[in-house]
């Protein structure tokens, strides 16, 4: 087969163990910071923060706090986020925090220098689809976590609780220009969201591998990530202060994102997160995934890739597409999910119905790069066998 790509990594990664110590030595992208962290404690609690301060002291960069970002973040954050940043003369965001932090960091950015409203930007059924005219205001990510690659791409997941949509803003100006992936930071995400996180970024790999449109740079990423995941992340559940399984982590997570190409299982969560803020990105994703994966291997719609899937997660010698189900469900259950109910998030069997509809607007459609199209019906089926 011809494959054609690009690939374009603009991002300058500081990749390792303490590298957060080294960012006084960079040349950093503006002359006045906007830290952008969460409305929690953790940042603060574990020292991050005043980590980052003084860097930017040594540095001899001035900043603004901007500690208000919620776990779903939302149009509202985004826009208080850039009125400070224009109040203050902040020329550029630091994020410093998870894949929420970083996503609504992109999108400030990009408030900080046009006009209007982030939702005027936005692809989805209630969305401008605008195009904005200038470049996002520079950005460094420094992330807290292993799951959502937001520190190497340029889009960023954003909530509109007035329309119960969520979606993604994608625009190349929202690449990050420097991102620190420095695993010292992740030693603290306790058992629960480290599990979480893990199986976002092997949910982006496993996404890519069975994408039609897969191509040898995704797949060689992909795969090497499912491996790492597969491996590391029941250590990492295990033992927080397992070093080696958090370093491999943060490398998996960075790696699904270099070259990161979702297909409908994501769409489907963010529908569900749509309706339902408090309910965590990756939680969602375990949720449906035996079923989401299952409806594929049934019907043996991408078997070679699957397979490749399951001897890339040690399952040698196999002839069938469930192999790779199965080794899933096992690591699932390794990393203790395998009991997540869609119905300790409030999510009840009767409004499954409305979200095939949702699912076709929610983030600018179903994409056309699954193994098999979805019908409304095949997804409905998903969300149903999958509800607990």
């Amino acid at each position: 087969m011809y494959y054609s790509f690009e690939f374009d990594m603009p991002t300058r990664v500081l990749f390792g163990e303490g590298k957060l110590n080294e960012l006084h030595d960079e040349k950093l992208p503006g002359t006045k910071a906007l830290i952008v962290t969460t409305n929690g404690t953790s940042v603060k609690k574990y020292g991050y923060l005043d980590r980052l301060q003084k860097e930017l002291d040594l540095a001899g960069v001035p900043y603004e706090l901007f500690p208000e970002i919620r776990p779903n973040p939302t149009r509202e954050n985004v826009m208080d986020g850039a009125a400070k940043a224009k109040e203050t003369g902040c020329d550029f965001v630091v994020a410093l925090g998870g894949g929420s932090v970083m996503d609504c960091s992109k999108c400030i950015a990009l408030m900080m220098t046009n006009p209007g409203d982030i939702w005027d930007y936005a692809h989805c059924g209630a969305g401008g689809k605008q195009t904005p005219e200038k470049k996002a205001a520079p950005l460094v990510c420094i992330t807290t976590s292993a799951g959502t690659a937001s520190e190497v791409d340029c889009g960023g997941v954003i909530s509109n609780d007035a329309t119960n949509e969520k979606t993604a803003i994608v625009y190349p100006t929202l690449q990050p220009v420097l991102s620190v992936v420095d695993s010292e930071l992740m030693m603290s995400v306790p058992p629960k969201f480290t599990a979480y996180q893990g199986m976002d970024a092997f949910f982006h790999a496993s996404e890519t591998v069975i994408n039609r449109y897969c191509h040898p740079m995704a797949e060689m990423f992909a795969l090497k990530t499912i491996e790492y995941v597969a491996k590391y992340l029941p250590r990492a559940v295990a033992d927080g202060n397992d070093r080696e399984a958090r370093a491999y982590m943060a490398l998996a997570n960075s790696y699904a994102g270099y070259y990161m190409m979702c297909n409908s299982e994501h769409t489907m969560e963010h529908t569900m997160g749509s309706f339902h803020p408090d309910l965590p990105h990756g939680a969602g994703l375990i949720m449906i995934s035996h079923a989401y994966y299952d409806f594929f291997a049934q019907r043996e719609a991408c078997e070679e890739q699957m397979l490749k899937m399951a001897r890339a997660m040690g399952r040698y010698h196999q002839k069938s597409g469930k192999a790779f189900v199965e080794a899933l469900d096992r690591l699932i259950a390794d990393v203790g999910c395998a009991d997540l109910k869609m119905s300790d998030y409030g999510i009840t069997e009767e409004e499954l119905e409305l979200y095939p509809a949702k699912c076709r607007t929610v983030s600018g459609g179903i994409p056309n790069s699954d193994p098999l199209i979805l019908s409304n019906e095949d997804m409905l089926s998903i969300w149903k066998a999958s509800w607990k």
